[in-house]
């Protein structure tokens, strides 16, 4: 079998990914969602074990162009005949279907699937025939169309809309900006007027920000029932292909509330924190009426305070394994974060890393 060229999309396209309820096999989600986001695509992982309810909505949250999953827990006829009813009582006809599950699902179930509305579910008779990037290529160019192009309703609709419409409308900045620009500009202006409380997340990649925003959010929804929070969580694109892992929704159990939108961007330009649309969906998200606003940044590095540009409050999240204790003395982000949060305490050398920042916090705002 010759070897294939990726597939290159003409839009860009973003695709959930997981293994399904009571799937604890995921080396095969994990082969296919690496090769999709080689493709030029933004996945959207979620790890196994994950319920219709919960991939539906995050699809529909996040826009998504197409939902990947594997199943080899034998309810696969169940699994996916669900999926496509709840897209299609969301709303959200759409976003398509992908699967496969080896030898466990068998053709005439592939069938009965396809039939019933499913796009498409990969036998091993496929991989043997296209390979591991034919039935990629095949999954992302089925899943390559703009979304976006049209705005879900008007300006005033926004305020207190749904999460459908509000996805969608972060689409429209995101994909048509120029299209949309005059509406954006709108929302610039009602947003100006909200004020809306932002709470910018940063820190290094690995220090635990993801958990860190898991934590408030469950606080957050326990102690305000009455309160929406929405997060914006920025992740990199990578510079070689384009495509980008938004994997920040497999560490967070909290946003599963009715109370909680989250929505992933790809940084989608090189050497930045933040997405270049993320005040966008930010004034969105403040016409749109909610209470609390996290905005989470990708891993930064020494230099890096764009999170400052964009929120009210700022939490820098490190750990003790900085290296030595000059490090320190380079990181921009102490001299103007209003919280520190050193996790991964139980790590040694943990004490002596929380006397070395309090020392440091203290030089750079000469607090003698």
């Amino acid at each position: 079998m010759e070897t294939q060229a990726p597939y290159v999309p003409k839009n860009k396209v973003r695709i959930v990914t997981a293994a399904s309820l009571f799937d604890g096999h995921d080396a095969a989600i994990n082969i296919m969602r690496r090769i999709i986001q080689s493709t030029g695509c933004e996945v959207i992982h979620l790890g196994h074990d994950r319920s219709v309810e919960e991939v539906v909505n995050t699809a529909i949250q996040e826009d998504a162009n197409a939902i990947a999953m594997t199943s080899y827990q034998g309810g696969h006829i169940e699994y996916f005949k669900y999926m496509y009813d709840l897209l299609q009582e969301k709303g959200a006809s759409h976003i398509k279907i992908f699967g496969g599950g080896g030898g466990t699902i068998l053709p005439e179930e592939i069938e009965e699937l396809h039939a019933y509305g499913i796009t498409r579910l990969y036998h091993p008779d496929d991989g043997r025939k296209m390979g591991l990037q034919g039935m990629i290529n095949d999954l992302v160019e089925k899943s390559d169309f703009l979304v976006g192009d049209t705005l879900p309703g008007s300006l005033d609709e926004l305020v207190g809309a749904n999460n459908p419409t509000i996805a969608r409308w972060i689409s429209a900045a995101e994909n048509c900006g120029e299209q949309h620009g005059q509406a954006l500009v709108s929302i610039t202006e009602k947003a100006a007027a909200i004020h809306t409380p932002i709470l910018g997340i940063t820190g290094t990649g690995g220090a635990g920000k993801s958990s860190m925003v898991d934590e408030l959010v469950r606080r957050f929804t326990m102690d305000f029932d009455d309160k929406r929070i929405a997060v914006v969580s920025v992740d990199p694109s990578k510079r070689k292909t384009g495509g980008a892992l938004l994997g920040d929704r497999i560490r967070m159990n909290a946003i599963k509330h009715g109370n909680v939108f989250m929505r992933s961007l790809a940084t989608r330009q090189a050497n930045l924190a933040l997405s270049a649309h993320v005040q966008n969906a930010l004034d969105i998200l403040k016409v749109a009426g909610f209470d609390l606003i996290i905005l989470e940044t990708s891993g930064i590095g020494q230099s890096d305070t764009e999170i400052l540009d964009h929120s009210d409050a700022s939490l820098y999240v490190m750990t003790p394994e900085y290296g030595a204790a000059t490090q320190l003395e380079k990181i921009d982000m102490l001299d103007f974060a209003d919280l520190i949060a050193l996790n991964k305490f139980d790590k040694r050398g943990a004490l002596d890393a929380l006397r070395d920042v309090k020392k440091q916090y203290q030089r750079n705002h000469n607090l003698w």
